[in-house]
This record gives C-alpha cells, structure tokens and sequence, in this order.
C-alpha cells in the first residue's frame, strides 16, 4: 500500500471512525469524539473547504501541489525551492499556485487545522512557520506536546487561546478536510508528497531549475 493511500485510511479511521486525542493540557486519555455510525451518516460538504492560492487568478501557468506539513521533502521544498518560485513566477502574476493538503497522519491532520485557523490570509505565513519548524514540534514529544507546540504557532500567528482551541476541537470540520483530501487525491492520482500539477499535468518533485524549465516552456519562453 502507497504511503497516501496508508495516510487516507489512518486520518479516516483518526477523524471520521475512531479515536480523537483530547487536545487538552491535561493526561485524560483518548475519548470518541463521533461514533463510526455517526460519522458514516454525517453529511459532509467537502465544497466548503476552500483551496489555498496565490497569484493571479488569470495567470497562464497553474500549479497545484499537494503536501504534508510532518513530510520532510516538503519541508525541504517549502523552505527553498518555493521561495524562488513566488518571487520568480507567484509574485509577477505568471503563476497561479494552490495548496492542498495530504494527511499521513493525525498531527499533519492537526497542523492543517492551526494552518487553516485563521482563514486564507494567514494560511501560507502559518504554512511557512510549520515548515520551518517541522524538525522540532513533530518530535516534541508524544500527541500532546506536539499539539502544544502547534498551539505555540498558531499564537505566534496572532490566533488567539479561545480561537485555536476551537479550531482543534472542531470534529466536523476535521471529518471533511479528510474526506476533501480524499476525494483529490483520487481523483488527481496522487500516490507521494510533495506532488504537482502544471496545467493539468502532474509532475513529481525535482530541482528548481528543473522546475523553472518547465514553468517557462508552459508560458512560451
């Protein structure tokens, strides 16, 4: 089985069927927040997550790329590669980009509801400060402590406790972003992180020059 389609039935079986961690301070242990039945019949509307973009809406190039804040490669790309192409092609209008999330696992699951918390226009500024501190909050400790840490950014953001803490604790919320994850990956062929789609076309990670070439032979160059 494909690292994605382990991380559908994980962050189903975490957010729709199974067990939710009590995002609490305290120790109390996990506790079911819907039961399998409830999830099955909730009606989930997977139109009401809202994609992520920058750059123009008409540019001619569109880029969609698919990643897990726990994945090291796009890390790794978020913290390199992307900063050229948004100063080189997002910025100056030739590139539209949209972001989508892959769920490995619930604390990916957890980083997109921090990430998400505010609305789009602090989404890729969070996005940015869970990247670069990948390394440290996805190995702070067990469950807890990395929601605590998540926490920590999510207030670095300027999200305030009452805020976060309903973001976290949001069951339905967190059911639908894994059933909108789902249904993109599927229907896009989505099979590793970070992944792309050019105009249509999907492509697997590379160097940015290699990346640039393509950008600037999709826009004629």
């Amino acid at each position: 089985m494909s690292r994605i389609a382990t991380g559908i039935c994980a962050a189903v079986a975490i957010a729709a069927g199974g067990y939710w961690l009590s995002l609490s301070n305290s120790s109390s242990p996990s506790y079911p927040l819907v039961s399998s039945a409830e999830a099955q019949e909730a009606d989930l509307d997977t139109s009401s997550v809202v994609d992520m973009v920058q750059g123009a809406k008409d540019a001619p190039v569109e880029i969609i790329e698919y990643a897990s804040y726990t994945c090291p490669h796009c890390a790794t790309f978020h913290t390199g590669a992307y900063k050229q192409l948004k100063k080189d092609f997002i910025d100056t209008g030739k590139v539209k980009f949209t972001y989508r999330e892959v769920y490995f696992d619930r604390i990916g699951l957890w980083a997109s509801m921090v990430a998400r918390c505010a609305g789009p226009e602090k989404f890729f500024g969070i996005s940015d400060l869970i990247y670069k501190g990948q390394s440290e909050w996805t190995r702070a400790g067990g469950p807890a402590e990395i929601v605590d840490e998540l926490r920590k950014i999510g207030r670095l953001a300027g999200i305030d406790n009452d805020q976060l803490e309903a973001c976290l604790q949001d069951g339905t919320r967190a059911q639908t972003l894994v059933a909108w994850y789902q249904e993109n990956a599927e229907r896009d062929g989505i099979q590793a992180t970070p992944s792309f789609i050019v105009n249509g076309k999907k492509v697997d990670n590379q160097s940015y020059g290699d990346f640039k070439k393509l950008i600037e032979a999709e826009l004629g160059s």
